[in-house]
């Protein structure tokens, strides 16, 4: 098991613009798809207080729930880019 899980939803832009950065660094992570209905989105309401997506955890770093595609880029970058 990967020590990123990425919760996100086919067709999203916002999703493939974290998942291009986790594969450009080389970061190992889970996907988790989230139902299209934002009621049905309990897991990543429980994480991060909101229903969007993309949303991650990382387990490592002590993130519990980060969303904002801009915000988990610029995380990552910090954090695994050497």
């Amino acid at each position: 098991m990967a020590a990123i899980t990425l919760y996100e939803l086919s067709g999203c832009p916002f999703c493939a613009k974290v998942r291009s950065k986790l594969d450009e660094l080389g970061v190992e992570y889970d996907s988790v798809e989230v139902p299209r209905a934002h009621a049905d989105r309990t897991a990543v309401k429980e994480l991060s207080g909101q229903t969007g997506v993309p949303v991650i955890v990382d387990e490592e770093g002590g993130v519990d729930g980060m969303a904002e595609s801009a915000d988990i880029v610029d995380y990552l970058e910090a954090t695994y880019g050497g």
